[in-house]
């Protein structure tokens, strides 16, 4: 049993080190790449880049299980290293210290949600609260008004042949690793939850594309990434939790 978790280990080890090699080497030379058309720069990002970066998080995810304050230290080291990156010209290095950071603060967060349903709640309000931000609120503030702010608060996917790319916002990253996190910590269905999570994020650049607009909520398809494959988990899970709840005080759910 212990040797084949240490395997495992050593294989998520390995993969990850490879991909992060992989990843580095697009990171460092896109810009001498060929261009793409438009939708073909699309389909790059949503279906090679975003996967890639996001299976980073994928194969570091049983560190979701490191004791809370290694994992806080782990996220402020990580994000006060990504201020110094970005501050001082590395923005290249500085994403991935972003996205560490983000990944470890939201399995911290994950240590305070003591029910799944906590979780289910979570990812029905905050569609809302997203998309009021991004159309009337303070990130439609910050990317009309301050762009370098929403620059070096944000996580740059780069397309080839050029310097721009597409921009994911820092709580977006929070929430991918928050809801993979909980789907590997109640076992839910976290290949596919982690699949459509990377859809969900793609899905919503496309539309962005597609309706010629400069920025579209994420939280929405990322919520419906948590939400749909484990549908049928969850109504279980929160039918569960709420006959517990409604036991009376002193009552013994084994008996009867």
């Amino acid at each position: 049993m212990v040797g084949g978790a240490s395997a495992l280990l050593t294989r998520r080890a390995a993969g990850f080190a490879a991909l992060a090699t992989l990843v580095g080497v697009y990171y460092g030379t896109h810009q001498f790449w060929f261009e793409l058309p438009l939708w073909w720069d699309l389909t790059w990002l949503c279906v090679v880049l975003i996967p890639a970066v996001f299976g980073l998080v994928w194969f570091a995810l049983p560190l979701w299980r490191t004791p809370l304050k290694q994992l806080l230290v782990l996220a402020v080291v990580c994000g006060v290293a990504a201020v110094v990156l970005q501050a001082t010209g590395a923005g290249v290095v500085a994403n991935f210290a972003k996205l560490a950071a983000m990944t470890f603060a939201a399995w911290c967060f994950l240590r305070f949600f003591e029910e799944l349903s906590w979780v289910v709640l979570v990812a029905a309000i905050v569609p809302f609260v997203d998309s009021y931000s991004v159309w009337r609120g303070p990130t439609k503030t910050i990317v009309t008004e301050k762009p370098e702010v929403f620059s070096a608060l944000s996580f740059t996917f780069p397309v080839p042949g050029q310097e721009g790319g597409a921009m994911l916002g820092l709580p977006d990253l929070l929430f991918f690793a928050l809801f993979l996190g909980a789907s590997a910590r109640w076992r839910l269905r976290t290949g596919w939850t982690w699949v459509c999570l990377v859809a969900g994020l793609g899905g919503t650049m496309a539309l962005a594309t597609w309706l010629e607009v400069d920025g579209l909520p994420a939280l929405p398809l990322l919520s419906v990434g948590f939400l749909l494959p484990n549908a049928d988990l969850l109504w279980r899970a929160v039918r569960r939790q709420r006959d517990l709840s409604g036991q009376a005080p002193g009552s013994d759910p084994g008996r009867g």
